[in-house]
This record gives structure tokens, C-alpha cells and sequence, in this order.
């Protein structure tokens, strides 16, 4: 396995994990702690947020020593550029396009926009939040 498969299964696993602990802790909070969505969701997004950027500095990019908040707040900031990407996916489906069925949010939403989301979070992480310290190969060649 090279270098970069390694990378990227880290980063998937990790992402797999976060995205866990966020959808785990936002129902929980929903739900038995009766919070509102929008609180809910802000706490969520930042314990999932913390469990990926925890996962990726302690696992998949370890190498690179990323110290301080900075980094931290590099990482929320990518994460946020994601989820707006996703949230642009939903507008322009539901109100640009009209197509406004459930399946179609969920589509543009969840698949098209978490897909689109990814690729940026992924090069955001690497190259923003934990620099090419350390690491063995190149995307590029």
C-alpha cells in the first residue's frame, strides 16, 4: 500500500468517525436533552469536528506535528467551507433548479454536496492544517 492510500483511508476512517460522534451526539441532544436543532447542531459540529482533527493529528497525519490552537482553528474553518459547500449543493438543487422532493435534498445534499465537501476537507487538511512535514509522498508526482 503506498503512502497516499494510507493517507486517504486515515482520513476516510477518521472523517467516518467524526461524522459518527456528530450525528450521535446531535440526536442525543435532540432528543432525551430536548435542545433545539440549531444549538444541537452547532454542538455537534464542534464535538465531530474535534474528534476528526483529534483522529488526523494523532493518526493519519502524526507525522506532521501541528501544535496550538491555530491549527485547530485552520481545521474548523476548512470544515466550515465544507459544510457551506454542502449547504450551496441544497440551495442551488432545491431553490435554483426546483427540484424539491426529499430525494433530491438528500441527493444534493448528502451525496453530491458530502462529496464535494470531502475533496475540500481533504485538501484543506493536508495542506492547510498539517503541512507537508512528514509526509512521504506527493498527490501531484
Amino acid at each position: 500500500m503506498t503512502a497516499q492510500q494510507r493517507e486517504l483511508i486515515g482520513f476516510a476512517a477518521v472523517g467516518l468517525l467524526a461524522y459518527t460522534a456528530d450525528l450521535g451526539l446531535f440526536s442525543w441532544l435532540r432528543g432525551p436533552a430536548a435542545l433545539d436543532p440549531l444549538t444541537a447542531k452547532s454542538l455537534s459540529f464542534v464535538a465531530g469536528c474535534t474528534v476528526a482533527y483529534l483522529g488526523n493529528a494523532c493518526g493519519t497525519y502524526r507525522h506532521a506535528r501541528a501544535t496550538g490552537v491555530r491549527p485547530y482553528a485552520v481545521f474548523v474553518a476548512v470544515n466550515l467551507a465544507g459544510a457551506l459547500v454542502q449547504l450551496v449543493c441544497l440551495a442551488v438543487s432545491h431553490y435554483g433548479l426546483g427540484l424539491t422532493s426529499q430525494r433530491a435534498d438528500t441527493v444534493s445534499g448528502a451525496v453530491v454536496g458530502m462529496a464535494l465537501a470531502t475533496v475540500l476537507r481533504f485538501w484543506g487538511t493536508r495542506t492547510l492544517v498539517f503541512r507537508a512535514q512528514g509526509r512521504v509522498g506527493s498527490w501531484t508526482g
